[in-house]
């Protein structure tokens, strides 16, 4: 029986590493504004784009996140965060109408924000031993950086509708 997945060509692999440090830089040249970033975007734009295969571009920034800041104990929970919201991200069917992406992708970019710190919290309490209490305490804390993390992950995933039209029209044109 044949595989229904394609190969992965030369093309994207070299698309996707571009589009992995993509997402690394755009970390970087936004770290001025705490829990503001386009990751969430980049992730639901491919996932909306290429599938199965965004998972390359996101763990080319996983690793590259860590070569870059330490594989440290933050660090852990790039593992799982970000394939929660392709897996999310997954539920979006390929050929959604603009009347969907438009409202849904700016909504799953902003929910991973708003749980960002409760879909840590797991690592968190395990890394440091801390009880139910202690991991629900942890979580309230971070609310007030969640909601901006929810916030701003809504603003920029407004840009997933454009910017997936845009690489429709390109891979149309290029592969």
């Amino acid at each position: 029986m044949q595989s229904k997945t394609r190969k992965i060509t030369l093309f994207e692999l070299a698309l996707f590493a571009m589009y992995g440090a993509l997402m690394f830089i755009s970390k970087i040249l936004l770290e001025f504004l705490p829990n503001v970033h386009l990751i969430g975007m980049f992730i639901v734009l491919f996932t909306v784009i290429y599938r199965a295969k965004a998972l390359i571009p996101i763990y080319v920034f996983v690793f590259v996140t860590g070569f870059f800041n330490g594989f440290n104990l933050w660090w852990v929970p790039y593992l799982y965060i970000w394939a929660i919201l392709w897996g999310f991200s997954m539920l979006i069917p390929r050929n959604a109408p603009a009347k969907v992406l438009i409202i849904v992708c700016p909504i799953v970019c902003s929910l991973h924000g708003f749980l960002y710190g409760t879909l840590y919290a797991p690592f968190q309490a395990i890394a440091f031993g801390l009880d139910f209490k202690e991991t629900i305490a942890w979580i309230i804390a971070g609310i007030p950086f969640d909601i901006v993390h929810g916030v701003s992950n809504f603003a920029v995933g407004l840009l997933v509708f454009p910017l997936v039209k845009v690489l429709r029209k390109i891979n149309a044109q290029s592969l």
